[in-house]
C-alpha cells in the first residue's frame, strides 16, 4: 500500500548533521533504502520538512520506514495511507457489495 510521510526534522539535530557534513550522505542512504515514489523538501513553521511517498509492504514495514528518521534526525513523522484514483474507485465499489447488506 502507498503511504505519504510528512517528516519534520528536529532543527538542532539537523543543524549538527549539516555542519558535520553527514546530512547529505545519510539522507541519500535512507532514500536509497526506501526507494520512494516521490520526495519533496520544504520549510514549514521554520523547520526542515519533507513529503515522502513510499510503498508499505505490511504493518511491520512501518518500523523500517520511520526509524532512520527518528534515529538520525529526531524527526516528527505523520504517516497517511493513500489511494490512487483506481484504489478509491475500488473502495467505493465495495460500498454497494455483499459486505454492505
Amino acid at each position: 500500500m502507498r503511504a505519504l510521510l510528512e517528516i519534520e526534522l528536529d532543527t538542532q539535530t539537523a543543524n549538527k548533521a549539516i555542519v558535520d557534513g553527514a546530512v547529505v550522505a545519510r539522507f541519500n542512504e535512507i532514500m536509497a533504502d526506501l526507494r520512494p515514489e516521490a520526495v519533496y523538501a520544504f520549510p514549514r513553521h521554520g523547520r526542515r520538512c519533507q513529503i515522502v511517498v513510499v510503498d508499505v509492504a505490511d504493518e511491520a514495514a512501518v518500523v523500517k520506514i520511520c526509524e532512520p528518521f527518528w534515529l538520525e534526525f529526531n524527526a516528527h513523522i505523520d504517516m497517511h495511507i493513500c489511494m490512487t484514483p483506481a484504489d478509491l474507485q475500488e473502495g467505493l465499489s465495495r460500498l454497494n457489495g455483499p459486505e454492505r447488506s
